[in-house]
């Protein structure tokens, strides 16, 4: 091949591999960006409603609940566990906090889960409290007053890698609970589902 045709097809060949790595990072990216599809048989819980937790975990009774529904094989839920143990860092002295770890692969354990992703809190793998609070996607946040009454369940913030601090949605409703104010207005992107759908992250 004549050297002069060399480099044209290199540029050719290059501009291809990078549309293509381009247009799967977009998909990937527009992906999660929906909204996850509501199940057939999804059965609505609203706010306010009783979240029978006192079997589930010792939690203190004087204490609200902070539910964390995670599956281990979720991109968003994995990227979203350093935000979630930062509201374990800075509420763990008003509120119990548990994870709620979503997924059919028995290879999981507390224990591994544990020491992934260096937890002390409880870790549960009990799929009746998805079902229990309607949560059907993961990450999803459910707080729970000292009434055993749903306050909110939810996203963590609008962005996919919880970095948008300006949309924290599960902090804000911890903190209108902690200090007693009315719930802040909460839009869609607060109060519907994104992420993997339950239980096989599936998206």
């Amino acid at each position: 091949m004549p050297g002069k045709f060399k480099k044209p097809i290199a540029i050719v060949v290059l501009i291809v591999i990078f549309s293509i790595i381009g247009t799967l990072f977009w998909y990937s990216e527009w992906r999660y960006s929906l909204p996850t599809p509501v199940p057939a048989q999804y059965h609505a819980v609203n706010k306010g409603a009783h979240i029978d937790i006192a079997a589930k975990f010792n939690s203190q009774k004087n204490k609200p609940v902070f539910l964390h529904f995670f599956n281990p094989d979720c991109p968003c839920s994995r990227f979203n566990m350093p935000h979630f143990k930062e509201l374990v860092t800075t509420y763990a002295d008003k509120i119990s906090f548990a994870v709620i770890v979503m997924t059919k692969d028995k290879d999981y354990t507390e224990a591994s889960i544990r020491e992934k992703y260096g937890l002390t809190v409880p870790v549960l793998f009990d799929s009746s409290l998805a079902a229990a609070c309607g949560v059907y996607s993961t990450p999803q946040a459910v707080l729970i007053n000292t009434d055993q009454a749903l306050y909110y369940r939810g996203n963590y913030n609008r962005s996919r890698y919880c970095s948008d601090k300006k949309s924290n949605y599960a902090q804000m409703a911890i903190d209108s609970l902690l200090a007693n104010r009315q719930q802040p207005f909460f839009n869609r992107y607060a109060l519907t589902a994104y992420g993997c759908s339950l239980p096989g992250c599936k998206k």
